[in-house]
């Protein structure tokens, strides 16, 4: 048998590899080159009896004899409709709105009662009234001064008005200094400054223990009172209408202090009760002894147990001012007999009156008060309504009762925590299980889930890590206060907003921490002026009125009061900012949307954003819109 070397091998089988691929290649060439022929003619024919055409193509024609393979589709799916997308226009509102207050507007007050002052309450505009356009800034705005330098200056330009430069001159209000106005500390019954008349006050209550931190200033002028007190760590909300004295609010908010636009006249103030350590009233002009008592009896229930009432300006100390103030001895002794009358049957009593300074105290609980109901018959304790709703909620000449104690020497409600640990010891009415569905462990962790949110929204916002940048600050859907308690080392103040529409009132927790804030609807404008915010924290404010009202307007008010350059985060699920970030694009915003800080996989984003800095044109020329 013949051997075949090693190398022939190799050679033979590669030889007829390419054989068989060759004559593989070749028939395959010939069949794809006649069925691309047939198929470029169109669509294939095929030969069939007639009646093997109407059994497998019934609905064939009977008289065809060629039937042809249509590969098209003949059912589709309609096509969804396009999605329009709303257009929105949202052009800048003529510079006469610079100042626009929609819920206190002076021309729609006109059409209400005067009687009692209620035409200086709010009255909204119906939904038709509503302004479709973004109110701007004076001509010449700048961002104002920081705090604390703000407490003394802010820019003549901002705040364009004269006024009490000149009405009150002698009372050291405000001046103007050039660009800049000037505030000295002065006040009507304190010509030597606030600090000196809080320090007055001070020698006649403990001001430096912690056990007052919340007060309310009714009639306050440009604040002077709540400027000063903030150095001693009592965070004040100081209120006064829109009137004659232009703009003293707006004032108030411009040096950085807490204030909002508001009167006594027929409906409760929008606070729950038991709020407040301290009242205060400096010549405030309000009728204390009238109409029942009725004003003293809404600031005895806003008062917390044990809280101060403190009065200067007439009637206190009548005897040594009744020629200066213009007004008999006998009429402003009769006054003051009437408040102290009053004052007894709220069961309060007079600690003190130094000079010009009188000061009462609200009893710690009702014990007595209920026993001697027997000597005053009026007020009766009020026996339907709930203590805490404040919106629109008309005042009653009845004494709002204290929760109930055992023991003479028990604070009703609970006794609070001395500043600063009030801010995070659990609220009496967590404690107390006054808040259903709300525990000492939900209030922990919802503390320990704000500081690492807000120090998330630190890394990304940069504005809001600077120290001082932020002044005045707005939290929309405050919850039990963690936002702003998470801010509490900054030099900041936090607005906090609890809506009426939301589940659980928790604003009377708030104020037990040792924090501010007021009810609101969102559907309806802010009793604030334009420009009164730094900052806004909005947390799932669109959810919340989804339906109840248009985002357009939402987003229209909160950039009425926002400042120029000024910065809003925003929380809620990413369909709603889309939404949102499409209506902020057009109003001058600059946001973007970032994932949720826990993980990018939850539905929940952060919207940041911040106003563009842009005015009123100047209004000796006719130009546009003037932006940096």
């Amino acid at each position: 048998m013949a051997i075949l070397s090693p190398s022939y091998l190799p050679l033979k089988a590669k030889k007829l590899s390419l054989y068989k691929i060759t004559l593989t290649i070749i028939p395959c060439t010939i069949f794809y080159l006649v069925g691309f022929y047939q198929s470029s003619r169109g669509n294939v024919p095929v030969r069939h009896t007639p009646s093997s055409i109407n059994e497998v193509f019934p609905c064939a024609p009977p008289d065809h004899n060629t039937a042809t393979l249509d590969f098209e589709a003949h059912h589709f799916a309609p096509d969804p409709p396009p999605q329009v997308a709303r257009a929105h226009h949202l052009p800048p509102c003529d510079p006469k709105y610079s100042e626009h207050t929609p819920c206190e507007d002076v021309e729609r007050s006109l059409k209400f009662d005067r009687d009692r002052l209620i035409y200086r309450e709010r009255h909204c505009p119906e939904s038709h009234e509503i302004l479709k356009c973004r109110v701007p800034a004076p001509y010449g705005y700048k961002v104002p001064f920081r705090w604390p330098e703000s407490r003394e200056f802010a820019w003549y330009a901002n705040v364009p008005h004269k006024e009490l430069t000149v009405e009150k001159k002698n009372q050291n209000w405000v001046h103007v200094e050039g660009e800049r106005l000037r505030f000295p500390g002065g006040g009507t019954m304190f010509p030597r400054g606030a600090d000196a008349y809080i320090d007055d006050i001070g020698q006649l209550i403990n001001l430096k223990d912690g056990s007052i931190r919340t007060a309310i200033d009714t009639g306050c002028g440009v604040a002077s009172w709540g400027a000063y007190l903030l150095s001693r760590n009592i965070l004040a909300v100081s209120f006064a209408p829109r009137d004659t004295h232009v703009s003293q609010v707006q004032f108030a908010l411009e040096r950085g202090v807490p204030a909002l636009i508001g009167i006594i006249a027929s409906i409760r103030l929008p606070y729950p009760s038991r709020s407040f350590d301290m009242a205060h009233c400096s010549r405030c002009l309000i009728p204390w002894g009238q109409y029942d008592g009725q004003y003293l009896i809404e600031v005895d229930r806003i008062l917390r147990p044990g809280g101060y009432w403190i009065l200067s300006g007439p009637p206190i100390n009548w005897e040594a001012h009744w020629e200066g103030w213009n007004r008999t001895r006998e009429d402003l002794g009769a006054e003051q007999s009437q408040i102290e009358e009053v004052a007894r049957s709220l069961c309060w009593k007079k600690l003190v009156q130094r000079k010009d300074i009188a000061i009462w105290q609200k009893p710690t609980n009702h014990i007595h008060c209920k026993v001697n109901r027997k000597v005053f018959k009026r007020p009766l304790f009020c026996k339907s309504q709930n203590p805490d709703m404040a919106w629109y909620t008309k005042m009653e000449t009845c004494l709002t009762p204290l929760p109930e104690v055992s023991n003479i020497r028990d604070i009703a409600g609970g006794q609070l925590a001395k500043w600063p640990e009030r801010l995070n010891a659990i609220p009496p009415r967590i404690s107390r299980g006054s808040l259903e569905g709300i525990t000492a462990g939900n209030f922990i962790e919802n503390s320990e889930l704000w500081k690492r949110r807000v120090a998330y929204y630190k890394k990304i916002d940069y504005q809001l890590a600077q120290t001082g940048r932020y002044r005045n600050l707005l939290d929309m859907n405050a919850h039990l206060g963690g936002f702003a308690a998470a801010l509490v080392d900054d030099p900041v103040w936090v607005m906090n907003v609890v809506p009426v529409q939301a589940k659980t009132n928790t604003l009377g927790v708030i104020f037990e921490r040792g924090l501010i804030g007021t009810y609101q609807n969102w559907c309806e404008a802010m009793s604030t002026y334009p420009r009164t915010y730094d900052f806004i924290h909005a947390d799932s404010v669109f959810s919340l009125y989804n339906d109840r009202c248009d985002m357009q307007d939402i987003l229209l008010e909160m950039d009425r009061i926002l400042r120029p350059e000024g910065s809003v985060i925003m929380r809620d699920d990413v369909d709603i900012l889309m939404k949102v970030k499409s209506i902020i694009d057009v109003m001058q915003w600059d946001g973007r949307i970032a994932d949720h800080e826990s993980s990018p996989h939850r539905r929940e984003k952060i919207l940041f954003a911040t106003k563009k800095y842009w005015t009123a044109p100047n209004p000796g020329q006719n130009e546009g819109l003037v932006i940096s």
